[in-house]
């Protein structure tokens, strides 16, 4: 029987210990003296944010930078926090729970007493210094949704606990807990699966198997290419859909000539090399160079009267389109006129202006057209405004986060998915295009790792290509220095492993990987965009792999791995 409110002194911390109960049983003024605490931490200590219903034991001893609790999360009596958390709805923090460092949790993240998640960690690297006097180093904690921790777990730096999983009273996780599994132990492994169709299927183990695996995936791409093409292409337009029924796109042309080259070596067979070059060419407007977006029942759209405010199709036309032509021997009749006419502080100030913190993605979006347009800009003898080039690259050189080496900052509703992508796109149109350095190469490596352990995108049914394209380019970027190799080759054959499985017959790839669960997904539907990209994925995952050679293609388009320049050419 619980003993009425105020019945003697051990009672009088009893939402303290059991804040679970707060919102149901506790008086209106002592719910009032709670919301009156929370305004107070918010409005004195800025990056903090409560949502509804959260509960803060005045018991706690709370020294966050940043603190977030989505709706009904709460910290019970004698929780200690530090650093930065960021945590979903209805988590827990239950009584003398060491929370430090940087940690992320998902919603419904139900966490034991006694239990310690300690997101940093010491270094000794130098043996004639103590300890407590050499520098921190932290990777950060993730942690997904609907995982339950017991009590008296330590979960330790740069560890990822997948979503629904469960972690065993008393265990010490050293390792990246996979989606659904149940752990214990120290050090923890798994037991048994909570969830048994979350279990990934017994990885190959050999190179052989590996290479074997990739060859006969090659084999039955290439003998299916000329139906996958004739899939997507509309005879009474005479031009190729990504999917079909789907309206023309000047970006499914050039997929299609990305694949043909790939796979058959060739232009696609449906119409001439030349037809194909003629058309691409003729869709430029002559006085931006850019070229605006198909309307669905003919004609054309114009791109914008400048560079940065024109469609952001428009802009990856630059790309596809610039890519298309040099495949079929041909190129642009005219510069990009909108992008030679940028001097260098105009670049500057464009860069200052997009959205890198909040959307590192459609950053480097325009910094790989912007890229790209100055390289096939000078492949026509147009040098551009002078500095303009030096410009781009010399702001992203000095604005590289030398933490992550990249641009951008994580978000508590992505990750990290935003830098590592919107790095992909900046790196490839800049650097890896001009065969360039990047900065900061073993933070990319550091930052791309972490963010792979991530389950919210490398889970099998949440993989698309964009996203695993954005994990192997930079880590195969960064390769030459030898830093955590052996981490990123096995990832990149867990990755391989599961893409070759991407196939459907006679349709090629969906952007999404197809899977039991989002088969009602439009971006599962096999496409011309889906393949091209899960062809290129592929090839970079198998390179890391060391089984390449065995695919029988390389990149020459968009993707290609080497760099984009005249001498390359």
């Amino acid at each position: 029987m619980t003993p009425p409110r105020g019945a003697g002194p051990f009672t009088q911390h009893r939402f303290d210990y059991a804040p679970w109960l707060f919102w149901s049983e506790a008086a209106p003024e002592e719910r009032d003296r709670q919301l009156d605490l929370q305004r107070q931490l918010a409005e004195a200590r800025p990056g903090y944010a409560f949502g509804e219903r959260c509960f803060v034991s005045g018991l706690a001893e709370i020294q966050n930078e940043e603190l977030v609790l989505g709706d009904g999360s709460y910290i019970a009596a004698h929780a200690y926090l530090t650093g930065i958390l960021r945590a979903g709805a209805h988590c827990t923090m239950n009584p003398y729970t060491v929370v430090r460092g940087d940690i992320t949790l998902g919603d419904s993240v139900r966490i034991g007493a006694h239990t310690s998640l300690l997101g940093f960690n010491h270094t000794m690297s130098d043996p004639d210094t103590e300890i407590w006097r050499q520098p921190l180093t932290s990777r950060g904690i993730r942690i997904g949704s609907d995982v339950w921790i017991g009590s008296h777990v330590a979960v330790l730096d740069g560890v990822t606990v997948g979503d629904r999983a469960v972690i065993g009273a008393g265990a010490v996780v050293t390792k990246d807990v996979p989606a659904g599994a149940v752990v214990g132990g120290n050090p923890a492994r798994v037991l048994r699966w909570r969830v048994p169709q979350l279990q990934p299927p017994a990885e190959t183990t050999t190179d052989s198997d590996l290479a074997g695996a990739a060859a006969a995936f090659a084999d039955t791409a290439r003998a299916q290419a000329e139906e996958i093409l004739q899939r997507c292409f509309d005879p009474g337009t005479g031009l190729f859909t990504d999917t079909p029924g789907a309206a023309p796109t000047v970006r499914a042309q050039c997929d299609a000539i990305e694949i043909a080259d790939l796979l058959l070596g060739e232009a696609p067979p449906q119409l001439p090399a030349g037809e194909q070059a003629e058309r691409l060419r003729g869709w430029q407007d002559p006085g931006t160079g850019m070229v605006g977006l198909l309307r669905p029942g003919g004609g054309q759209d114009p791109a914008g009267p400048g560079f940065f405010d024109a469609h952001p199709d428009a802009g990856y036309h630059v790309l596809s389109v610039g890519y298309a032509l040099g495949l079929l021997g041909s190129s642009f009749r005219v510069p990009i006129r909108a992008a030679a006419r940028l001097d260098a502080a105009e670049v500057t100030a464009a860069l200052e202006r997009l959205p890198w913190r909040k959307a590192a993605w459609q950053a480097g979006h325009w910094v790989d057209i912007l890229g790209t347009a100055i390289h096939l800009n000078r492949r026509l003898g147009e040098p551009g405004q002078p500095g303009a080039a030096e410009a781009l690259l010399g702001w992203l050189l000095t604005h590289a986060d030398p933490r992550t080496g990249m641009w951008g900052s994580p978000r508590p509703d992505d990750g990290l998915l935003q830098p590592v992508n919107g790095f992909y796109r900046a790196s490839r149109g800049t650097f890896a295009q001009y065969g360039l350095p990047v900065p900061y190469p073993e933070r990319v490596t550091d930052t791309v790792l972490e963010h792979a352990r991530d389950p919210r995108w490398v889970r099998p049914e949440r993989q698309n290509a964009c996203n695993i394209l954005d994990i192997a380019h930079p880590l195969w970027l960064t390769r030459h220095t030898g830093y955590r190799a052996e981490e990123t080759t096995a990832l990149a054959r867990r990755l391989l492993s599961g893409a070759l499985g991407h196939w459907t017959d006679g349709q090629g790839f969906g952007f999404q990987a197809p899977h039991p669960t989002t088969a009602s997904v439009p971006a599962t539907l096999p496409g011309l965009q889906g393949t091209e990209m899960w062809l290129a994925v592929i090839w970079y995952l198998a390179d890391l792999a060391g089984v390449s050679g065995a695919l029988g293609y390389r990149p020459r388009g968009v993707h290609r791995p080497e760099p984009a320049t005249e001498a390359a050419e």
